[in-house]
């Protein structure tokens, strides 16, 4: 090799430790890299860890490790979703966020490991719209709250919800026992809430665990099912004023149900 050459291919081969630092990804050298290169890399990488980038307006490396997380997990419950996890491949995640096969592994141990995180993301989700059934509310205030709440979790994440569907009409195979324990504790600590409202006379006497399988149902029909939905109201797909008129309906239904300020309301003189 000519000096010359060989000067190109060690600054070329310099730049490596600069921008896997920028990446927030950790170096690795190709074959053959000497002493000296291997040095010249690592210590690029060493500053650029130190300054933070090479300017104020770069974005750190937990923003860069986020912001690829949510392209990766965004890409991938599309796949699965469509695919299931069988038919979903790497490959295919790595080719719709825009980012090499290999550096998926900086972020996800394995496509299981990709699988799981998006369970455990929808499982989150449905958590935080949970949090509406409190104790200190009125039943009637929380109730839509919650319904007006899952609605718009299925307006906005209806690809992850048609994903845990998916999941679930598979055999359910990924949703490990822990899961499943969560989501039992969590509905069991709201099913509480709600006998509490009935013991002290504000709902009827109703189960609170099928009363929760009915809301679930019709929330997340509007994402499960929304095509079907979108034909049956003559559109090509749902707006926000359908899941706003169907949060309405909804909570109506449920409301003018189990209430008993709805009950007083309609009881003959």
């Amino acid at each position: 090799m000519t000096a010359a050459r060989r000067f190109l291919v060690i600054r070329r081969r310099s730049r490596i430790g600069t921008l896997a630092a920028r990446a927030g990804l950790p170096v690795k050298l190709p074959p053959g890299t000497d002493r000296f290169e291997r040095r010249r890399n690592l210590g690029a990488s060493a500053r650029m860890k130190r300054s933070g980038g090479d300017g104020a307006d770069k974005p750190s490396e937990a923003r860069i490790r986020a912001r690829n997380k949510t392209m990766i997990l965004k890409a991938a419950v599309r796949l699965f979703a469509a695919k299931g996890y069988d038919g979903a491949r790497l490959g295919e995640i790595a080719e719709a966020c825009g980012l090499p096969r290999a550096n998926l592994y900086y972020y996800f141990s394995s496509k299981e490991g990709i699988y799981t995180a998006l369970i455990e993301q929808v499982i989150a989700g449905w958590d935080r719209a949970f949090e509406h059934i409190r104790a200190d509310s009125e039943p009637r205030d929380a109730i839509e709250a919650y319904v007006r709440a899952k609605l718009e979790y299925s307006r906005t994440h209806a690809v992850e919800s048609r994903f845990f569907a998916s999941e679930i009409l598979r055999g359910a195979k990924f949703l490990s026992q822990r899961h499943r324990r969560h989501m039992r504790e969590v509905t069991d600590r709201r099913a509480d809430v709600v006998r509490e409202w009935i013991r002290q006379g504000k709902l009827a006497p109703i189960d609170p665990h099928h009363f929760f399988i009915m809301l679930w149902s019709s929330t997340q029909f509007y994402a499960d099912y929304g095509i079907l939905a979108a034909g049956i109201l003559r559109r090509n797909r749902l707006t926000r004023e359908d899941f706003n008129d169907a949060a309405t309906t909804i909570s109506a239904m449920l409301l003018d149900g189990c209430c008993r300020d709805a009950h007083a309301a309609i009881a003959p003189d």
